[in-house]
């Protein structure tokens, strides 16, 4: 097994990982969707309607509650958060980052983006 493939099993070990009916229900009851794909992907593949775009380069900075830079949805550290890549990899670990900034109900959605398409839910195309 590859160190990454080990981070990965590692973080995902942490978290309760959510399909796309699931999420669609978690945004349904006040939690947030954060889309974190960048923005080639999301032009060409769609958005999700209602989901907050933070490249994941600045994931932190803008779902910390505590910080100045955070996206008015950070609300607080009990906020249900559901963490959107592509083909859901990069969200796991990302989630994981979240729990360890105080967000404990974060997770990700198994299978990213693609999943949620798959499903059948509904998409916005081509929002950059």
């Amino acid at each position: 097994m590859s160190a990454v493939d080990a981070l990965l099993e590692r973080a995902r070990g942490e978290l309760v990982r959510v399909d796309p009916g699931e999420a669609a229900a978690v945004q349904e009851a006040g939690g947030l969707l954060v889309d974190i794909r960048y923005a080639a992907l999301r032009e060409r593949d769609g958005t999700i309607p209602g989901a907050l775009i933070v490249e994941r380069n600045e994931l932190e900075w803008r779902l910390d509650p505590t910080g100045e830079h955070r996206a008015p949805e950070a609300t607080h550290h009990d906020l249900p958060v559901v963490v959107i890549c592509n083909e859901g990899y990069a969200s796991s670990l990302a989630a994981v980052s979240l729990r360890q900034l105080g967000l404990h109900r974060a997770t990700d959605l198994t299978g990213g983006f693609q999943a949620w398409r798959a499903a059948g839910l509904e998409v916005v195309a081509g929002v950059g």
